[in-house]
């Protein structure tokens, strides 16, 4: 694992009541509030956005999702309606 310089710095305010927590859970780590922080708020932040772009099937479930994709389009009931109406992300003039 490569670890790069931190040039970067974030700063952010807590409650008395957080900051008594987070100083907690980090001794029990045995890190610094600092590290405890960086550590856990980038596993959240990659938890987050891989779930928003991977997802992961077994093998069965991908050929079901991969037979979906093959699919042909059904028609949906008043779909072609809905989409004739006017949105609110229409520009006037455009």
């Amino acid at each position: 694992m490569v670890v790069k310089a931190r040039t970067e710095r974030l700063g952010i305010r807590t409650s008395p009541e957080q900051k008594e927590l987070l100083e907690a859970a980090s001794d029990i780590e045995g890190t610094s509030v600092s590290e405890f922080v960086l550590s856990h708020a980038t596993a959240a932040a990659q938890m987050l956005l891989a779930d928003r772009r991977y997802f992961f099937l077994s093998d069965q479930r991908w050929v079901e999702f991969t037979h979906r994709l093959d699919e042909p389009a059904r028609e949906v009931s008043g779909l072609r309606d809905l989409m004739k109406l006017p949105s609110i992300l229409d520009i006037e003039g455009v």
